[in-house]
């Protein structure tokens, strides 16, 4: 009677007693633990090519008609994942504007997938729905922006930037957009050379088109040109196209230039257009007591794009769409079918944005808020830009580095061989050369992860900070690093490019 008892318990091939999860659940924590504690000693990647990759995860091998032991299958996850990853979380990735996870963040994405609500609608999700809502207000009120602004948690910067290009589509079409389309009318934007890509994204996707982008040139610091966007606007104007849009960027992914915030603000007042921020990287710097004066200027756009997997440094995927007026998020995104019967006086997160079925993400960036406080981040973001600082000012001080630019937590440079004076258009493109291959050895090296920018025409080497492990050794390691390797190459490259 007791074994008939038991296996009626467990009916179904994916089900895990308590017992059973607790000691695998204990096995696999303990294994992140050591993996985290030794994090720092360990290679940045293992530089692996992508055969090698497949082979380790055994590509070809057929799905097995019968099921595995968890313990089994949860232990050979866990070490291909730490052989053969690239790891953003250690003190030395600076590659990319991805930051080194919270490890509560991690317990966080547990805890939501135990419980798994959809955070679509709020009958579905109540207490998910009420936590992304405080969260969304906590990160508003870092940025200095209205609490009482609509916003929602979305994948990432590309996904939120797009639901607010299309929340300022739609505010600023004086037709119903949403039934007839866009009827010919030839809508314009106004972003700055440097703006990522998820702009050229937005416009393909909501059928204006890339031609509809108006690229403004930027400055010597890489600022968007304030006079010439306003002549493009007026030249738009005259000929009856129609100006909806202006973004501003702060902290851009190349270098972590911020636009003129203020005069961008004043530009669309006066053209009555939306003004949106791509903040994904760098408006989370507005908490900061010594905040960059242009950010003060967040408070008054339309919406702004900001990344909790980047400054907040929440585990991967968390992007945030803030909007001024929450109706405009309704007018761009809320249809009510007659199977949906969820009500009007809570949020239903279906309302603001795209998707229906949404997961937790909000949690992980709810627990990492309370766990570090305002003065965390504040202490975690200055380490981050003191970092680049010193890196920045050791490379000026460096007779074969040329600094390019520092702002934020980005430093560029290169290696400049000091006997090469001649700075012609032969040596500018050997220099160019030299760089890119001197990135690809460092990145293959392990020792460090660093990634490339490409300013005012030069190829360069870009330090991105946004890890709360990296240290001053990490940084006091670089240069030798990439001097040494530099100058290795520069021997064995010049010969062939620099011939007499």
């Amino acid at each position: 009677m007791h074994e008939r008892n038991s296996e009626a318990k467990r009916v179904s091939p994916l089900a895990m007693d308590s017992q059973e999860f607790r000691e695998v659940g204990h096995q696999l924590i303990d294994r992140i633990a050591t993996f985290l504690e030794t994090l720092p000693q360990q290679r940045v990647t293992p530089a692996e090519s992508p055969t090698l990759v497949r082979q380790a995860v055994q590509a070809d091998r057929p799905l097995s008609d019968r099921g595995e032991e968890p313990a089994l299958i949860l232990n050979r996850a866990a070490s291909l994942l730490f052989e053969h990853s690239l790891f953003n979380g250690h003190p030395r990735f600076w590659g990319y504007i991805t930051s080194s996870a919270a490890p509560i963040g991690a317990l966080g994405d547990l805890l939501a997938a135990t419980v798994n609500p959809n955070v679509g609608a709020w009958l579905l999700s109540p207490v998910a729905s009420e936590i992304e809502a405080q969260t969304i207000r906590w990160i508003a009120d870092l940025l200095h922006y209205p609490t009482d602004c609509g916003g929602l948690f979305v994948s990432g910067g590309n996904m939120a930037n797009h639901v607010c290009f299309l929340a300022a589509r739609q505010a600023k079409a004086n037709w119903n957009l949403r039934t007839s389309g866009l009827n010919g009318v030839p809508l314009r934007l106004y972003c700055s050379k440097e703006t990522h890509t998820w702009i050229q994204k937005s416009a393909d996707l909501s059928g204006l088109g890339t031609d509809a982008i108006r690229w403004i040139s930027t400055n010597d610091q890489l600022q968007m040109d304030v006079t010439e966007l306003k002549e493009q606007i007026r030249r738009d104007l005259a000929a009856g196209e129609r100006p909806f849009l202006v973004i501003g960027t702060a902290g851009s992914v190349s270098t972590g230039a911020i636009d003129p915030l203020p005069e961008l603000a004043a530009v669309c007042r006066e053209f009555d257009l939306w003004f949106h921020v791509d903040g994904a990287y760098g408006a989370l710097a507005a908490l900061l007591p010594d905040a960059p004066s242009a950010l003060a200027a967040l408070k008054l756009a339309d919406s702004i794009a900001v990344d909790p997997h980047k400054w907040l440094y929440a585990p991967l995927e968390a992007g945030c769409a803030l909007v001024r007026n929450p109706d405009k998020l309704r007018d761009a995104f809320a249809y009510h079918p007659p199977y949906y019967h969820f009500g009007t006086e809570a949020i239903n997160y279906f309302d603001l944005g795209p998707q229906n079925s949404r997961g937790f993400r909000a949690l992980k960036v709810w627990l990492a808020l309370q766990h570090a406080g305002r003065e965390g981040y504040v202490q975690m973001l200055s380490a981050n830009i003191s970092l680049a600082q010193t890196l920045f000012q050791q490379v000026k001080q460096h007779p074969a580095l040329e600094a390019l630019t520092h702002s934020l937590s980005i430093t560029t440079f290169r290696y400049a061989p000091p006997d090469l004076t001649l700075r012609d258009e032969k040596t500018q493109t050997y220099l160019d050369d030299l760089n890119r291959e001197l990135l690809t050895r460092l990145q293959n090296s392990g020792e460090v992860y660093l990634s490339n920018a490409v300013i005012h025409g030069k190829f360069a080497l870009r330090v991105c900070i946004v890890n709360f492990r990296t240290s001053l050794d990490d940084i006091h390691a670089l240069l030798p690093l990439v001097t040494r390797m530099g100058k290795d190459l520069d021997l064995e490259l010049r010969p062939q490019h620099l011939a007499p």
